[in-house]
């Protein structure tokens, strides 16, 4: 559950303030990480709200031509899709600025939470992104975590703390209180201080703890080039180094990682596998640009899943 919206950007090496043309995506990190799970074979469907507008269409016809079922996407005539724009800076600096305010899904609430669980999910995935977008989609959030386990729910919960969605403390405030609601924290090391109080955000050890002390059942911290750390057999942290051999856009590279890990935990792999899996597709992601264009065929996925589950 999540907000997707329409990206512009201008085509490679040239900028917002002068170019003569933009390139339309659709973005979203819930989306992304639905995308990657539905590449690998796993059932996904998004919940959300869009306007009755053509960037609502185009965000519909993209999540059905990744495979991502949209039937719990709510067409909403009074508001809009969001929006956003993206520069690359001649030094490699990303500037993204944000047209999402009063959108559709920043109208999320709890009938939301209500449609999302009526369709009896093994797992829902959610972020700090939603409940940054205002009141009602907050309570929308806490309704389905607050749900979810005497459902049979699973609840994974990606941080993603966004300075452009305001105070990173009060998101990570936000975040914090749910954290015993959460069976897989999947977070980067530079939300392990906000959310968490550690000292050292680099110290898996630490940050394992930190999140056990909270409630959570099950930590992944996130540790861009340098990989990941995972649940040992002991449940202790176990290094995976990044298997990133280029790098052209980082963007969506976290979100490949969830939807891959997510999908190989749901089929059965162990955290060590499953890990393995979601940095095959985050590798992917970050060789080239887009937020999923980097993902792998069907049947190279396949074969992915396939091999993790051996393991």
């Amino acid at each position: 559950m999540g907000e997707a919206m329409a990206l512009f950007q201008p085509p490679p090496g040239q900028l917002l303030a002068d170019t003569a043309a933009l390139e339309a995506h659709v973005a979203g990190a819930e989306l992304n990480l639905c995308t990657a799970a539905a590449r690998l074979g796993v059932r996904t469907a998004f919940c959300s709200r869009v306007g009755a507008d053509p960037l609502g269409t185009r965000v519909l016809t993209v999540a059905a031509a990744a495979g991502v079922d949209t039937s719990l996407v709510t067409v909403d005539p009074a508001h809009p899709t969001g929006l956003f724009l993206k520069d690359v800076r001649p030094d490699g600096r990303r500037r993204v600025y944000y047209y999402r305010d009063g959108s559709a899904a920043a109208h999320l609430d709890a009938s939301d939470a209500a449609r999302l669980l009526a369709a009896r999910p093994r797992l829902v995935a959610v972020s700090g992104i939603t409940l940054a977008l205002g009141a009602a989609p907050r309570a929308a959030v806490e309704a389905v975590l607050r749900a979810a386990r005497g459902r049979g729910v699973a609840v994974a919960f990606d941080p993603n703390l966004r300075p452009a969605l305001g105070d990173v403390g009060r998101q990570a405030g936000a975040v914090r209180a749910l954290l015993r609601y959460v069976d897989v924290l999947l977070l980067g090391t530079d939300e392990a201080g906000p959310v968490l109080g550690v000292r050292d955000p680099d110290d898996a050890e630490e940050v394992f703890a930190a999140a056990a002390a909270a409630g959570v059942g099950e930590t992944v911290l996130k540790a861009g080039a340098d990989g990941c750390h995972h649940a040992g057999p002991t449940g202790a942290p176990v290094h995976l180094r990044s298997a990133a051999t280029t790098v052209v856009d980082p963007v969506g590279a976290g979100d490949a990682f969830a939807g891959g890990y997510l999908a190989g935990r749901l089929r059965g792999a162990s955290p060590a596998a499953a890990a393995g899996l979601g940095s095959a597709l985050a590798a992917g992601v970050v060789a080239r640009a887009g937020d999923t264009a980097g993902l792998p065929d069907r049947a190279t996925a396949a074969d992915l899943l396939r091999r993790a589950l051996a393991g």
